[in-house]
């Protein structure tokens, strides 16, 4: 399914035959961003890169797809021999999956014709909009649990398979140690970890029992879920039976917490357990559990081990949904110079910046990120000057940063497939989800914070900036003017 390059909207495809009959299919530049922070944080993580690119790679129409398009009864026979030989043979930049981003910053950079632009839009922005969207969420939930071990179980409530084998790859990216969905964990080479259902206790004569057998089949990986019953009850004295047992050869379980106020439950069970002499028992707990309430958990000190979170983690909770665009930014002329262009709103937050860009991020001695400048691809940005930053769209907000306040420079957004070939090796995403802590350790933890974080400074260079303004008044008011 994803190889099939139907995966797109269908006026892309009516756009992009009206360009053919036109023959006009110019070489043009798109740029992919978003335009706000999702869950009211003060940043994103930038997931599904490496899938774009495969999916790029494989973007075909086969006969079938064909067929499909020649009985819906709008298409020429020449468009749709044209399009059973495409295949996307442009260029794109981008910023390294894991990376650390902000709204108005190009995340990706389309080198193509426009034709090949607009079918491959509504992949790319369906795949980096969900998997950014949903390793996002997974970094606020670890940030909120002290870097503790998160396990994502969310594939029952995923919306549906796809999302679910995504939410996986872009949450443990985000920060998750394993999940519960095992063909996530053989596709993308994921841990798998689970414990135990409600029903497998209800299955037994009694819970003890229920225990011991599982205790005895998994020695080595045993969790025990106490609250089918009691928790303060039986649970919680046949764990510590089995507990004991176990310790006796040498093993130790965990128990888990599915229900009830998982504050004062984890702090009676973990007395419990240490009075047992069963302090090497981890506690689990799930519920619906979030950022907020992990937070609160955390706060509140309770001894849990390991947080078990799915529902709000794979759906995005209260944001269903990123906010990232696709707009045109250069055109070929026929000299065969580009020509910046942009589209203006009169909402400031959805007129976009033009031309062929750069993002350059700015840190301290100490590899503290300082702000982020976008620039156009041909400015030359070195250390050792000063730089001004212009606010997008605040004319009087600005600010200067010296050379002595920054040590490096670094540009983010470099070649990831040349002439419609992957240019950069598939990281395992182990070494991506480093890469994402990393990352998190160059910002100050009051952009981290999960109520009202500080915003980090993304702003423009005077020479774009210029560009942007005059050509809003070109666009605005040249009927005016005339």
């Amino acid at each position: 399914m994803k190889s099939s390059a139907l995966l797109t909207d269908f006026y892309e495809l009516t756009m992009s035959q009206g360009c053919f009959l036109q023959e006009k299919n110019p070489s043009v530049v798109f740029d992919m961003f978003y335009r706000s922070q999702p869950f009211n944080g003060g940043y994103a993580v930038f997931c599904g890169l490496h899938d774009l690119i495969d999916i790029i790679e494989n973007f075909r129409f086969s006969a079938e797809d064909i067929a499909y398009l020649e009985s819906t009864g709008i298409f020429k026979s020449s468009f749709l021999d044209f399009l059973s030989s495409f295949q996307f043979s442009g260029d794109i930049y981008a910023m390294n999956e894991g990376t650390v981003i902000f709204p108005g910053e190009p995340l990706i950079r389309v080198h193509s014709s426009l034709i090949e632009a607009q079918l491959i839009e509504s992949i790319l922005l369906n795949t980096i909009n969900f998997q950014t969207l949903i390793a996002t969420k997974m970094s606020h939930v670890y940030h909120a649990s002290k870097y503790g071990k998160v396990l994502e179980f969310g594939l029952r409530r995923a919306q549906g398979v796809d999302g679910a084998l995504s939410a996986s790859r872009a949450a443990f990216i985000g920060g998750a140690f394993a999940t519960s969905n095992t063909l996530a964990g053989k596709m993308f080479g994921i841990p798998v970890s689970g414990t135990m259902a409600h029903s497998w206790v209800m299955a037994f004569e009694t819970e003890l029992e229920s225990f011991r057998v599982f205790a005895n089949i998994y020695p080595d990986n045993c969790s025990l879920i106490i609250d089918t019953y009691d928790t303060l009850g039986s649970g919680i004295d046949n764990a510590i039976i089995v507990g004991k047992e176990m310790k006796a050869k040498g093993k130790s379980i965990g128990v888990r917490l599915d229900s009830g106020d998982l504050s004062y439950l984890s702090r009676k069970v973990r007395d419990r357990l240490n009075e047992a002499g069963l302090e090497n028992t981890s506690i689990i707990v799930s519920n619906d559990l979030n950022e907020d309430i992990i937070n609160l958990l955390v706060s509140d000190d309770a001894p849990i081990d390991v947080w078990g979170v799915g529902t709000h983690l794979v759906t995005g909770g209260n944001q269903s949904s990123m906010n990232g665009v696709y707009k045109l930014s250069a055109k070929m002329h026929s000299d065969g110079s580009f020509i910046p262009t942009l589209k203006v709103s009169n909402t400031l937050l959805k007129t976009t910046d033009p031309g062929i860009k750069q993002i350059y991020r700015f840190y301290d001695a100490q590899h503290n990120a300082l702000a982020d400048l976008i620039t156009l691809d041909d400015e030359k940005v070195v250390s050792g000057k000063n730089y001004t930053f212009l606010h997008p769209f605040i004319e009087t907000d600005r600010f200067v940063l010296h050379a002595g306040e920054y040590t490096d420079i670094e540009p983010l957004l470099t070649l990831k497939i040349k002439n419609g070939k992957r240019m950069i090796r598939n990281p395992g995403l182990k070494d991506i989800q480093k890469d994402v802590q990393e990352e998190l350790k160059t910002l100050h933890k009051s952009y981290k914070r999960l109520i009202n974080p500080h915003v980090y400074k993304v702003s423009l260079s005077p020479k774009l900036k210029s560009m942007k303004n005059s050509l809003i008044r070109k666009f605005k008011f040249s009927d005016d003017e005339e």
